[in-house]
């Protein structure tokens, strides 16, 4: 600079700032030329203004110098590594005020830049995440640095099981901002059972653009280099759930080995048992049961075109004892239908006799679906769906009458044939009706 001119009688101080570049955290240093050009001795104070001021020294402060005399006085600056100290020129001043003469203080000026530097302090919480297909993980990145950076991420994994996304993907941050960014991690495929699987990756914090200064610099120990986390993936369905699974399979195994053949034995015996016609005393038997005695009863226990099985696949058959004149006597009728088909089959009671009822017993041993109804005469005593029973007994204590010629009729509608003891499906409905009462003869 040149020298400003001194008012008349003062003395004139030579004045030259060199221009300045500090890196901030470092130390720089300027010189300014204090000169005494008037005829008096004169004490000069030197003080910095400006932005510059909170991390710049004078040394010395103040000078005293014999006229024609001068003093090189250092400037000392030291920003420190801070984003309020910001990058770029930033205009130096230093007062210098004569103490003998104040009206003839100068401030000359120099530039001083402010060197760039760069710092991100990232960080990745939680480090550990657990999930079924996905996990949410939250980035802090903090631009510590004292220039504007846009900040990118890149994920890193051992394998390709894990897809990354990033919200927002690449924030700006001014300097000292900070901001946060959501990471989801997402697997493609569900682990159904079995221990939890962990999936170990690193996400690597960089800013993005083309900038002509070095590296960024990464002070912070928690920052330097890749964070990592890892994504544990836990099973669908827990360890306990496999073996409760475990136990009601073998439950059901037993089930099929041990009880079902039991059940399924006890059902054909019951069928068996209703179906299996009961003995008669010895020389007593119903009248047209179907004995030799020269009645021309037919054999079967029916008089000539009287008990009957409708539909051709219905049959009855009946066996007696004698009481005091009464007869005790019991008929089946054993009745087969196709699938999808109606039939009916009947037991005619006698000529001169009249049947009295006390006891019926529907077997149903294949577990056939379907309807079936009791008929007495004209009288209708049930109406039963097959599938809600397989033996079924009535009994009354008053009997229910029938008269000569009169008949039992079951009707049989099969919808589906069941399952017999044999393990397979049955061809056709099967059912059996016993009805067993006393024959009373109408005439001597």
């Amino acid at each position: 600079m040149t020298p400003s001119p001194a008012p008349p009688g003062s003395g004139t101080p030579g004045l030259d700032i060199p221009a300045v570049t500090v890196a901030p955290g470092d130390t720089a240093t300027t010189s300014l030329t204090v000169r005494n050009d008037s005829d008096i001795v004169e004490a000069y104070s030197l003080e910095v203004v400006g932005e510059c001021r909170s991390w710049t020294i004078v040394e010395p402060q103040r000078v005293s110098l014999y006229p024609g005399t001068s003093e090189t006085v250092t400037i000392r600056l030291t920003p420190p590594r801070s984003p309020e100290i910001q990058a770029g020129e930033k205009p130096l001043g230093v007062r210098i005020l004569p103490t003998e003469h104040p009206e003839s203080v100068r401030v000359p000026e120099t530039t001083v830049r402010v060197e760039p530097f760069h710092e991100l302090q990232t960080g990745l919480t939680p480090r550990r995440r657990r999930g079924w297909l996905r996990g949410r993980f939250r980035l802090t990145v903090h631009n510590r640095g004292n220039t504007p950076v846009r900040v990118g991420f890149t994920p890193g994994q051992a394998g390709e099981e894990l897809g990354f996304a990033f919200s927002p993907a690449q924030p700006a941050l001014e300097p000292g901002e900070s901001t946060e960014v959501g990471l989801r991690v997402r697997t493609a495929k569900p682990v159904w059972f079995g221990a939890p699987v962990v999936w170990p990756f690193t996400v690597e914090t960089a800013e993005t653009g083309d900038r002509e200064e070095e590296q960024a610099r990464w002070d912070d120990p928690a920052a330097r280099g890749p964070l990592d986390a890892e994504f544990a993936q836990i099973p669908i369905f827990p360890k306990w759930l496999l073996a409760l699974l475990a136990l009601l399979l073998a439950l059901l195994l037993a089930w099929l080995a041990l009880v079902r053949p039991t059940v399924r034995s006890a059902a054909k015996d019951a069928a068996e048992e209703a179906v299996r016609p009961r003995p008669a005393p010895a020389g007593e038997q119903l009248p047209g049961t179907g004995a030799d005695n020269g009645s021309g009863a037919e054999p079967g226990g029916q008089e000539p075109g009287a008990p009957s099985g409708s539909g051709g696949d219905g049959s009855t058959s009946g066996d007696s004892g004698t009481t005091a004149g009464r007869q005790q006597s019991s008929a089946t009728i054993d009745l087969k239908t196709a699938a999808g088909e109606t039939r009916t089959g009947t037991y005619r009671v006698p000529a001169d006799t009249v049947f009295e009822i006390t006891d019926i017993v529907v077997a149903n041993f294949q577990g056939d679906e379907g309807v079936l109804t009791i008929t007495f005469g004209d009288r209708k005593i049930t109406t039963i769906a097959l599938e809600t029973f397989r033996n079924q007994d009535y009994h009354w204590v008053t009997p229910i009458e029938i008269p000569e010629n009169d008949t039992v009729t079951i009707n049989v509608t099969c919808a589906k044939p069941g399952t017999p003891a044999t393990g397979r499906q049955a061809q056709g409905c099967h059912e059996v009706l016993n009805v067993s009462g006393v024959h009373s003869r109408t005439t001597q």
